[in-house]
């Protein structure tokens, strides 16, 4: 420890310490090395991150839960000095874009449904599992509740009523890992739906076509998933008996965020922040209503949300600090609540 003592701080202490003897000397300097290297451990915790890690490259699928996390992303991160980009991809491009490099992280993977789709690339290495960030996700087929009562409760169910469905099952965008599960859903004899058809649109496309079937109670199948504002706006019911397609528990199912390879060990300070942002089901829920009902963008939605709930900001900040090393929560509620 003492090598590591300028030698004029060495001449000091022994000037200052000169009549109280060598152990005064020594247990003096332990005490100052002692301070000066919990200085130093303390400034590298709280370092920021290097310039190349300015820019946030975030991929977005363009379903309303993952505009909500991004905008959250966006609120919280640009007070700090970093600025947020985000690119619309389909999700089998998300992951080849995380192993080129094109884009540093993604916040929307929902597994089982997205497994076979990732494995090569985690397997690999050129994409990292970085945190699961929610948990009692749902994901998997669903009627409304008067088709449920009347009857169909269950995927085996679905053929027997092919004429009041038209022979149809209602997903989104097309080459969604949902839509994919669907596809092999119909080629597979167990429930008899070869004779079906995907309908492919898009989430919003899809949720007016609920509406509008609702209004008359006509029948519908369609892509069910939660947290999701639909179940708030419509009475609807997930259907049994899709283990082996969407996961267990009624399609049951852990989001986790994906980052291209080395991303946190080059951005240590962006890795300790995306592995403390967590979601709940409630919390996404309420701030895709904002953007499907109210009309709101991603950040806007986020900063709504936030303001409501400002205990957050301490939760998601905790041992983040900005581009230029300062404490990251304060600034963040400044800019917030300006």
């Amino acid at each position: 420890m003492l090598t590591v003592l300028p030698i004029c701080l060495l001449r000091a202490l022994i000037i200052a310490g000169h009549d109280g003897g060598t152990n005064m000397i020594i247990a003096r300097i332990h005490s100052i090395a002692f301070a000066t290297a919990l200085s130093l451990l303390t400034s590298t915790a709280m370092a920021a991150d290097p310039e190349a890690c300015r820019t946030v490259r975030m991929a977005d699928g363009g379903w309303t839960d993952n505009v909500a996390q991004n905008g959250v992303v966006k609120v919280l991160l640009e007070p700090l000095g970093y600025q947020v980009t985000t690119s619309l991809l389909a999700a089998p491009v998300i992951y080849a874009s995380l192993k080129n490099k094109d884009v540093d992280i993604f916040l929307n993977s929902w597994s089982p449904s997205v497994d076979s789709m990732v494995k090569p690339y985690l397997d690999e290495g050129s994409v990292v599992r970085l945190a699961d960030t929610m948990t009692g996700a749902k994901w998997t087929l669903a009627v409304p509740r008067y088709v449920y009562d009347a009857g169909l409760r269950n995927f085996a169910d679905i053929k027997t009523y092919k004429e009041k469905l038209g022979n149809k099952i209602y997903g989104i965008e097309p080459g969604n890992d949902g839509n994919q599960a669907i596809l092999n859903l119909l080629k597979d004899e167990r429930f008899g739906l070869k004779d079906f058809d995907l309908v492919e649109s898009s989430e919003q496309a899809m949720i007016s076509e609920v509406a509008r079937k609702a209004l008359t109670k006509d029948w519908i199948v369609f892509m069910g998933w939660a947290p999701h504002p639909m179940n708030v706006k419509f009475d609807m019911a997930y259907l049994d008996g899709g283990d082996d397609f969407f996961g267990p528990d009624q399609g049951g199912a852990t989001i986790w965020t994906a980052t291209r390879a080395g991303y946190a060990e080059d951005c240590p300070n962006l890795g300790e922040f995306f592995r403390g942002l967590k979601f709940t089901v409630a919390m996404e829920s309420q701030m895709m209503g904002y953007i499907l009902d109210d009309g709101l963008e991603g950040p806007e939605a986020a900063a709504k949300y936030i303001k409501e709930h400002p205990e957050t900001i301490d939760a998601w900040m905790k041992g983040v600090v900005s581009m230029d090393g300062k404490e990251a929560a304060p600034i963040v509620k400044a800019a917030i609540f300006k």
